[in-house]
């Protein structure tokens, strides 16, 4: 008897898929993570948590369980009315920085509905494929809503790719690219209208 999913919508599925996928993920990176803290406190290893080899699997874990921590909230699944910390989405942006590549300033008080930083790391995400060479991003909330700006001394403009969040399709985003598609839906779904704009010196959304 084939189960009936017809009452869960496709892009519920992909929020469920998104979950489990970071889920099944933190388990073995965390276990990763605490090996290589009991290394370098370990007697049998003097001086092993000098060793470069050491620190950079400890730097890629640390990039890694952050990255997913953002997957989880861009991709993953929101139950009910979820609310995020400033500190929490202090801890989520930091993520973004983590390779030294961008530079990130929260300016933003109170706690928010997780739904609103789904976008708002979605959003991050667009401004990450506009400034690949690294670049400042400031991140805004105030009574008008979002507001994400990133300065670059260098951008990449896709015209393509920031015509989803128009309201236009001009093309299938490649897997690197699903953030637009995937923000244009969330933006559409809560009834907010969008501002956004790329140009040789860096880009802005606002929602």
């Amino acid at each position: 008897m084939v189960p009936d999913t017809t009452h869960v919508a496709p892009g519920e599925l992909s929020q469920l898929l998104g979950s489990r996928l970071c889920h099944d993920l933190v388990s073995p990176l965390g276990a990763i993570g605490n090996g290589v803290e009991l290394l370098e406190m370990s007697p049998d290893f003097p001086g092993i948590a000098a060793c470069p080899e050491l620190k950079l699997i400890a730097e890629s874990v640390a990039a890694a369980r952050a990255r997913i921590q953002i997957f989880r909230v861009a991709f993953g699944q929101v139950q009910g009315d979820q609310r995020i910390s400033r500190a929490g989405l202090a801890q989520l942006l930091d993520g973004f920085s983590a390779q030294g590549r961008m530079q990130i300033r929260l300016e933003a008080e109170g706690d928010f509905a997780r739904t609103d930083i789904r976008m708002v790391t979605l959003a991050m995400m667009c401004l990450e494929s506009a400034i690949p060479w690294g670049g400042t991003v400031t991140v805004l909330h105030g009574p008008a809503g979002w507001r994400l700006v990133a300065e670059a001394e260098r951008t990449r403009q896709d015209a393509a790719l920031w015509a989803w969040l128009g309201g236009d399709a001009p093309r299938n985003p490649l897997p690197s690219e699903v953030q637009f598609p995937l923000l244009a839906d969330a933006l559409a779904s809560a009834g907010r209208p969008v501002r956004c704009e790329v140009d040789d010196k860096g880009a802005e959304i606002a929602f």
